[in-house]
């Protein structure tokens, strides 16, 4: 199969790998369909993560069809289309149990970083029960694939950590995928403004049809001075 292998920083190659294998009773192999790059992916690429080491297959996010299960696979059959979660959980160590599955003692972020992630044409997922989701026939594959990392990632570190309530004031600043899916999943908490920063004027007209209700181009400027100085209403942007 082929692979999009890290050889170290700044390096990586596409080679042909050998498809793998059940290794684990919760293991299952999945034919990727779609794919993406996150921006953990750059981060390995510039050598910011030591516990990924040169030969690793990169990706942790995907969209595919299950093509063989382990023999303690419960929930699961081949020919499944499912999202691919960006972390893998066991779903019984103290961890997951208190529902911090990234901090899974089997599992966590492993994909693409201490085992063979989803850049690939075939990926072999541990905890397979626990981490992958059914996608219903029917579901726009594609718009989902966002959601192995990419939307989580802006409502629970954007929204969650926000502690967004209604009535709120909300500033984004970037207004690229993650930025825009904490814009998404800031509505459902109601907030009176969400203010969305960039510096690319596209992206700062996308985010006023995902729902922002202001926009602040900070190239040059101080979008810090800028909402402090027409809070509350924001009537001058």
């Amino acid at each position: 199969m082929k692979a999009l292998v890290y050889l170290g920083p700044g390096q990586k190659t596409l080679e042909n790998r050998l498809k793998p294998e059940i290794e684990d009773p919760s293991d299952v192999i999945v034919k990727i369909l779609m794919t993406t790059i996150c921006g953990t992916d750059l981060h390995i690429l510039k050598g910011d993560v030591p516990t990924c080491t040169p030969g690793r297959i990169l990706g942790l996010e995907g969209v595919g069809i299950i093509e063989k299960t382990g023999h303690g696979i419960t929930t699961l059959k081949k020919g499944d289309h499912v999202i691919i979660s960006c972390i893998t959980s066991c779903g019984k160590c103290e961890y997951c149990r208190r529902g911090m599955y990234s901090h899974c003692e089997t599992g966590g972020w492993i994909l693409g970083n201490r085992i063979d992630g989803t850049q690939a044409e075939y990926v072999r997922i541990p905890h397979a029960d626990t981490s992958l989701y059914k996608i219903q026939p029917g579901m726009d594959e594609e718009a989902l694939v966002m959601l192995s990392d990419i939307l989580p990632t802006g409502f629970e570190c954007g929204v969650l950590n926000g502690k967004i309530q209604p009535g709120s004031t909300v500033a984004i600043v970037g207004a690229g995928p993650i930025g825009l899916a904490a814009l998404l999943t800031a509505q459902f908490y109601s907030p009176a403004l969400v203010i969305m920063i960039d510096v690319d004027d596209h992206r700062l007209e996308l985010s006023k049809k995902f729902g922002a209700t202001h926009s602040i181009n900070s190239k040059g400027g101080n979008p810090a001075f800028t909402i402090s100085k027409n809070s509350p209403s924001m009537e001058a942007l």
